[in-house]
């Protein structure tokens, strides 16, 4: 089992930037992608980024592409989601994942066994 907790959500000014943490426990190695995506109220929960967690390699969606920064600390067994220029339709829940299951990464959220709790991301216009 993988148990994931994410922070550093908030309220931020369009603009701002925030940067998001997810630490991870349990069975580490067992862990091939980290991916963050997002929900906002009555949408479906929307692929983010994706990080292969041994190689470093990297997947963004195309809507965050040159705004976010997915990366990770394997020392740590941490992921983080570096948000900047941030608009008010960013304004979402924001979970991170875990996958035991792609060889690299996906964009697919089936493909992820473990999410973490969410946390709260508001950007004021």
């Amino acid at each position: 089992q993988v148990q994931l907790v994410e922070s550093g959500g908030g309220l931020v000014q369009a603009g701002g930037s925030l940067r998001l943490s997810c630490a991870a426990s349990g069975t580490i190695f067992s862990i091939n992608a980290m991916g963050w995506f997002r929900q906002a109220p009555g949408k479906e929960r929307e692929f983010l980024a994706a990080i292969s967690w041994r190689g470093g390699s990297t997947y963004y969606a195309d809507s965050v592409k040159g705004r976010f920064a997915i990366s990770r600390d394997n020392a740590k067994n941490t992921v983080s989601l570096q948000m900047n220029s941030l608009k008010p339709e960013d304004t979402a829940v924001y979970y991170c994942a875990a996958s035991i299951r792609v060889t690299y990464y996906s964009s697919s959220s089936h493909e992820y066994n473990y999410w973490g709790q969410g946390t709260q991301v508001t950007v004021s216009s």
